[in-house]
């Protein structure tokens, strides 16, 4: 099959490329870049669009295998594919957790059966996520994971944590903290300040999730190791992780959509669409994240896709689960709420995340295979969540006007996904 992509503007910031012009794709891969002429293919026309290397979610959780009632690895896939995302990485929080070989194999089998986005499993850091006993990184490596964290955990035993750095270092993995102190955060479900002592909810600190970079930066000085920060929420944690930056130090970071976009008060009606961990933090949080975007101490967006069931999200707050969606709004807010540039958005999105995960990049030069993300900056939508791809439906992004989105997406040369 031999697809030509018409008169787009090229993006790809890993190879200093902006430029407009054809794309030739066949069977699969990028064959031909430039003034292509006559090609006997079929067109895409993608005159006013930005054409990227595919774009890369590196923090989803999928609940396949234990929790298909709330998200499938195909119906995430399709609100992957959905929202720009030729590619996601799928936390290891599953039932039974992703922790052995034989649960990364499934998950990769699943992904390649049903998904329409590749799907990359990450391993656990311990068995079970019980933060006790490393698990059997190694053959994790070879099922074909790209990274381990104990996500929706953290690691709080120091001496564990930095066991699995030093392990980690054999097959250059990332290393991935969900930066929590369990013991300042317990039994809170926002943000500590004034908006949770006025509605009587008991708050998580800043200082949970500080006090854990802080350690982490410690002891991944200590090995060298390559450690990574999700869903990054706090003022404190982006300035360590700048220092840290400064000292040469192999650290990345990543934020969310709506740690950059929402503040706590976002949860003043009890609403628990607004439930997340990290929680929705201040605004002088927010505009720290922005500030770390802008000057390059944040490497990545990534959603935190978190599907629950409308009947888990209906109960109290108090009792509700944590986390929201988030595939298919991503590039939407980020165009809408940020300043960024084609070259800086495209890096956020997918060069830098491909560069964190050590996958084989994906990109646009000859022979690379053909994943590609094909954005309307100047389109204006309303977020519809009623409409999303995914099974769940728990986002506070509701009814939202953004301006720019992904309008074809584009896996392996096969156009999955088109909203022109």
């Amino acid at each position: 099959m031999k697809l030509v992509i018409r008169n787009g503007r090229l993006i790809d910031p890993a190879r200093n490329l902006d430029r407009t012009a054809d794309v030739l794709v066949e069977d699969g891969r990028i064959t031909g870049i430039g003034d292509l002429g006559d090609v006997d293919a079929e067109v895409l026309d993608a005159t006013g669009l930005l054409v990227a290397p595919g774009f890369f979610d590196i923090h989803v959780h999928l609940r396949e295998p234990g929790t298909e009632e709330a998200e499938t690895i195909r119906t995430g896939g399709e609100a992957a594919a959905a929202g720009g995302f030729t590619a996601v990485a799928a936390m290891p929080n599953t039932k039974p957790p992703i922790d052995s070989a034989s649960t990364v194999q499934f998950v990769v089998t699943e992904a390649a059966r049903h998904s329409p986005a590749r799907v990359f499993p990450i391993g656990a850091i311990t068995l079970g996520q019980k933060g006790e006993t490393l698990a059997e990184i190694g053959e994790m490596v070879e099922a074909g994971i790209v990274g381990i964290s104990d996500d929706g955990k953290p690691v709080m035993d120091a001496r564990l944590f930095r066991r699995a750095l030093e392990y980690s270092r054999l097959f250059d993995l990332p290393v991935i903290q969900h930066c929590e102190d369990t013991n300042l955060s317990s039994g809170g479900v926002m943000h500590e300040g004034a908006v949770s002592t006025r509605l009587g909810l008991k708050g998580i600190p800043s200082a949970s999730e500080d006090a854990i970079v802080a350690r982490d930066l410690i002891l991944t000085e200590t090995t060298s190791a390559r450690y990574h920060v999700a869903h990054l929420s706090t003022a404190g944690a982006v300035e360590m992780v700048r220092e840290a930056k400064a000292r040469g130090m192999a650290v990345t970071a990543e934020v969310t959509p709506h740690h950059f976009t929402l503040t706590e008060d976002a949860v003043d009606r009890y609403d628990t669409n607004a439930k997340m961990k990290p929680p929705l933090r201040s605004q002088q949080d927010v505009d720290a994240c922005i500030a770390g975007i802008n000057d390059g101490t944040i490497d990545a967006i990534a959603t935190d896709h978190a599907p629950h069931h409308a009947n888990l999200k209906m109960l109290e707050f108090d009792r509700a689960p944590f986390g929201i969606t988030g595939l298919e709004s991503a590039i939407g807010l980020a165009m809408t709420r940020l300043d960024l540039s084609p070259g800086r958005l495209v890096a956020l999105f997918s060069t830098n995340p491909q560069s964190i995960m050590r996958v084989t990049p994906w990109g646009l030069f000859e022979g690379s295979v053909a994943d590609l993300t094909l954005i309307d900056t100047e389109r204006e939508w309303t977020f519809k969540v009623d409409e999303s791809r995914s099974k769940s439906r728990n986002s506070p992004f509701d009814g939202w006007k953004l301006r720019g989105r992904a309008v074809v997406t584009i896996v392996g040369g096969k156009v999955v996904y088109e909203n022109r």
